[in-house]
Parts: C-alpha cells; sequence; structure tokens
C-alpha cells in the first residue's frame, strides 16, 4: 500500500481574498472578485473587465529591497508559501529539511518582468537592461525562492501547463510523497499576467468576455450568455505531507488527496476535444487512482472557464463519465467568483475544495440567470448548498490539450 498523502496546510492570494479565510469567506457568500481593469489603459482593448488582486503587499514577508528583484508571480507565491507553511506549523528544527520539497508552478510567469525590460532594452539600450531580468522572469523561480526562504532542500521543480499547472504540481507532488522521495511537499501555482501584453494576447484570442457593461456578472460559467473567461491572478500553495509524518508531529489534518489522473487531449493547441476524450480520461484515471467509484462521488468543482466551447466540452466529458448519474453530481465553477487564474487556477480551487469538504458546504455557480441547453448539469446556481461531502474531483484543463485532475477526501 502507497503512503498515504494528507493536506496540512494553506495559503492563498485571489481576487476575492488574499488569505484563506478571506477567499472562503468570499467562495461561500457568492461574492465576484471581478471589475475594471485598473493596471493599465484598456480603451483600445476588446475587453475591459478582469478579477485584479486587490490591496496587495507583501511586506513585511518580503522586504523592499528583496521586491525590487522578485516579479509579482513570485511575491503571490511567496506570500501564499508564508501562510501555509505557518498554517501547518513547519517550524524550523521541527523536520528534516532535507525531506522537504517544493513544486510551484505557473502559466506564464515573469511577464511584468519582462515588458518593463523590453522597454528599457528599446528606451535606454542593452545596458539598462537589469542583470535580475533572467531570474525575475522564468518559472522555476516562484520554486526556487521558497525553498530558499525556508531552508528545503528537497525536490524542487515547476510545472507548466497552462490552466492546469496548479493541478499538475499537486499531483506530481503527492507522488513525490508516495514514492517516498519526500516526507512534505510545498505545492501549487501561482500567476500575474495582467499586463498590457498578456491581456492584449487573450484579447486578441479572443478569449476573453466582452460584458463590459457588467463586471461583476461577466463570468457566467456554464449559462447561455457566456462568451469568454474573466483573466484573474493570483496563488494557491498547500502543504502536503505523508500521513504518518503528520500525525507524529501533532499536526491538524485538513483533507487526504487520494487520486490524481492527467491526460492529453492531442487535438488543437487551445480549444478542447469536443467529444471530452481526455477530460474523461483524466477523471477515470483520477478516480481508479483514488479507488472511487463513479457512484461515490459527492462534488466535481469544474474547469468551468466561462467559454462557450470549454463549458460545454467539459459538460459533455461529465456525462460521458458518469452517463445517467451525471445529472445527480453537483457541479459548480468556482471562476464564477474568482475569474480564471490560469497557472494559479487549479491550486486556488483545491483550497476551496479543501474548505468545501471541511465545512460540508458546496460552492456556488454565481451570475446565473439563463440555462443553456447543451450544459445541462446540476452546477450549483447562484447559492451555495450545504450537503455533506466525503470525496470531491478538481479539475483543470489547459491549453495544448493538457488535463489534471485531483480527488481528495473529507479525512
Amino acid at each position: 500500500m502507497s503512503r498515504r498523502v494528507v493536506v496540512t496546510g494553506m495559503g492563498a492570494v485571489s481576487p476575492v481574498g488574499n488569505n484563506v479565510e478571506s477567499l472562503w469567506d468570499s467562495i461561500k457568500n457568492g461574492r465576484s472578485g471581478t471589475g475594471p481593469v485598473t493596471r493599465f489603459d484598456v480603451e483600445k482593448y476588446n475587453s475591459k473587465v478582469a478579477a485584479e488582486v486587490k490591496e496587495f503587499n507583501p511586506e513585511p514577508i518580503i522586504s523592499a529591497k528583496e521586491v525590487e528583484k522578485t516579479d509579482l508571480f513570485c511575491q503571490y507565491a511567496i506570500i501564499s508559501a508564508a501562510e501555509a507553511v505557518e498554517n501547518a506549523g513547519l517550524e524550523a528544527g521541527s523536520i528534516d529539511p532535507n525531506r522537504v520539497g517544493v513544486i510551484i508552478g505557473s502559466g506564464i510567469g515573469g511577464i511584468t518582468t519582462l515588458e518593463a525590460q523590453k522597454e528599457n532594452l528599446m528606451n535606454k539600450g542593452p545596458r539598462r537592461v537589469s542583470p535580475h531580468l533572467i531570474p525575475m522572469m522564468i518559472v522555476n523561480m516562484a520554486s526556487g525562492l521558497v525553498s530558499m526562504r525556508y531552508g528545503f532542500h528537497g525536490p524542487n521543480t515547476s510545472v507548466v501547463t497552462a490552466c492546469a499547472t496548479g493541478n499538475h504540481s499537486i499531483g506530481e507532488a503527492m507522488r513525490l510523497i508516495q514514492n517516498n522521495e519526500a516526507d512534505v511537499m510545498v505545492a501549487g501555482g501561482t500567476e500575474a499576467a495582467l499586463t498590457p501584453l498578456g491581456f492584449g494576447g487573450f484579447c486578441s484570442m479572443r478569449a476573453l468576455t466582452g460584458h463590459n457593461d457588467e463586471p461583476e456578472t461577466a463570468s457566467r460559467p456554464f449559462e447561455k450568455t457566456r462568451d469568454g473567461f474573466i483573466m484573474g491572478e493570483g496563488a494557491g500553495v498547500v502543504i502536503l505531507e505523508e500521513l504518518e509524518h503528520a500525525k507524529k508531529r501533532g499536526a491538524a489534518i485538513y483533507a487526504e488527496l487520494v487520486g490524481f489522473g492527467m491526460s492529453g487531449d492531442a487535438h488543437h493547441i487551445t480549444m478542447p476535444d469536443p467529444e471530452g476524450r481526455g477530460a474523461r480520461l483524466a477523471m477515470s484515471l483520477a478516480l481508479e487512482d483514488a479507488q472511487v467509484g463513479l457512484d461515490d462521488l459527492d462534488y466535481i468543482n469544474a474547469h468551468g472557464t466561462s467559454t462557450p466551447y470549454n463549458d460545454k466540452f467539459e459538460t459533455v466529458a461529465i456525462k460521458s463519465l458518469f452517463g445517467e448519474r451525471a445529472s445527480k453530481i453537483p457541479v459548480s465553477s468556482t471562476k464564477s467568483m474568482t475569474g480564471h487564474l490560469l497557472g494559479a487556477a487549479g491550486a486556488v480551487e483545491f483550497v476551496i475544495c479543501v474548505r468545501a469538504v471541511q465545512e460540508s458546504l458546496i460552492p456556488p455557480t454565481i451570475n446565473y440567470r439563463e440555462p443553456d441547453p447543451e450544459c445541462d448539469l446540476d452546477y450549483v446556481p447562484n447559492e451555495a448548498r450545504e450537503q455533506a461531502i466525503q470525496t470531491v474531483m478538481s479539475n483543470s484543463f489547459g491549453f495544448g490539450g493538457h488535463n489534471a485532475v485531483l480527488v481528495l477526501k473529507k479525512f
């Protein structure tokens, strides 16, 4: 029997709260984090709304001097990791640092730094490009900085699978513990791509919403009038730990991570497989890994981006796997509140799933007004639902056809 993996710490930075408690309070009460873009002028952009992180202050955890040399996506990761480490009680000396690893990924990485330094290059010449450019923008630096901060010498890597990054990071961390390569893993995803170039790229793809006159209701997953996702930002980090190790040090245990499945659509660079084959395979593999039957799943936290194709094809995949039971499983998208956090989405949603299990409360899909005949499942419209939850599945699907699914249980 493989080593059991439990969740002993959580941290988050999000458009609806910069710690786990404020995040969860917003989610269970159906509060939207979407509003007009304030970071830069969006007059010439097709979409003008986003889910920005608000009132973010990295100090005193990150000094002013460090902030200058750290891209925003890494700052989000460090702050989330700091909350998770404190929450888990991983004090120095209480654990073997050689048995603690870090996997924190990002879909895009340090694009804020990249844009700023490109301006320096064009306007002031190559000698004015910061010597910190490369370490500030590379994706793996989030994991690197967290490991350096705490002296964690165990497995250290990063994942880049677009919107599936957070789930892949957590799933791979689970396997490292199961394979006895670590006792504790700091895992998650982070993103800070709300920049003129990043936003412009998604606008040009026509992936973002055009509901500019209704910012707070613009993210409406599975709803008939959905027309694109809300670009968001933030980070989610969790502490995964081998069960006996957690018990030995008296750690609080919030949930058990029991399954991980991944697959590839092998279909298109951005559009999901219309038949949902890759998504179905990842869900099936996750349930098989968790030894959970189709009749035993209590809730699905959907990828649910609020784009016409994703929501339709995810519904197809769920119905294909679960058959007649699909209509009886609550399925909700918390992106209706947080927006789409890209590489951080899966990690923040995993934190939400843990809290849902703890409080026996299924998060809602807000802004659900007009049903779509092609999306005909129980999407928990508009209000959270009190219901006993034992087993939860969390879906994340990324550009490139990357699918990653996690299954967790009440401990």
